[in-house]
């Protein structure tokens, strides 16, 4: 199915905004996984099951995965998530950027090997470092556009000779010319509110990846004011807040819980 018809499923299934992120650290596991790098996709796969039915789509980072020689262990959870949450989009988020024959092995491991339903992209090496992602007929491609870290305004807030920010001018290009067959989206950070809104003026129906929720300080409450379309959809990350919400047995079903209050934060702040 189509990267942007899974997303509507799942958000409106769900009623949901919300996105998990599962960035396992192994040194951050319950008792009786800690430290372990073997239960990568036990944790996950606890994570995956408690919180399936309140999130509109999960986002595996791929480094915690490669970092710790996981790679298979993500494929098996790529497939597990396939199996047990059908209707739920997965992002692998992978930030990659690259040109011709390297993208195109990137865009074959995205989409062949772990079977994501989008990809997060750097935009920065131009569109021929796209183009290869866009033969996956169906796939998201998610843009860097203005990330959630501080050092993000080294580069993205510059001004061009335009006028336009550096972000602007990346959300111009992806809601317009780079947007061939509507399946880009933009990932824009919610520590930045001010911004996020005016990428979504700029991007007023493009798929927007918003990190930042939970642990990295952004407001549920002013993601959504700034974001908010309709039309529009807004994919809202928590990672951290919500894997390690608890560190007993019970982890999974803590992390429920602050899913859940993380949920229904976000539909609170909705206009009426």
């Amino acid at each position: 199915m189509h990267f942007n018809a899974l997303l509507s499923q799942a958000s409106h299934g769900h009623r949901s905004l919300l996105c998990v992120g599962l960035d396992p650290d192994p040194a951050r596991f319950p008792a009786g996984m800690k430290g372990d790098s073997r239960r990568i996709f036990d944790f996950c796969a606890r994570i995956v099951d408690a919180t399936k039915d309140l999130v509109n789509a999960f986002k595996p980072q791929i480094a915690y995965f490669a970092a710790h020689r996981a790679e298979d262990q993500l494929e098996q959870l790529m497939a597990y998530m396939k199996r047990v949450a059908p209707g739920v989009p997965i992002i692998l988020d992978a930030k990659r950027g690259d040109i011709g024959s390297t993208a195109e092995q990137y865009a074959r491991e995205a989409f062949e090997r772990y079977q994501a339903d989008a990809v997060t992209l750097s935009p920065y090496m131009g569109f021929d470092s796209i183009e290869p992602y866009l033969k996956y007929e169906g796939k998201g491609l998610i843009l860097l556009c203005r990330t959630s870290n501080p050092g993000g305004s080294d580069l993205q807030f510059e001004t061009l000779a335009s006028g336009d920010r550096l972000f602007e001018q990346v959300a111009k290009l992806a809601a317009g010319p780079w947007n061939r067959d509507q399946r880009l989206g933009l990932v824009v950070g919610a520590t930045f509110p001010s911004e996020l809104a005016r990428v979504r003026e700029l991007a007023p129906t493009l798929p927007l990846l918003i990190p930042g929720v939970g642990a990295q300080g952004g407001d549920a409450a002013a993601t959504v004011k700034a974001a908010w379309r309709p039309d529009g959809p807004i994919i809202v990350n928590s990672s951290r807040a919500v894997l390690y919400a608890g560190d007993g047995e019970d982890f999974a079903q803590k992390a429920r819980q602050v899913a859940l209050a993380t949920r229904d934060a976000l539909n609170a702040a909705r206009p009426a």
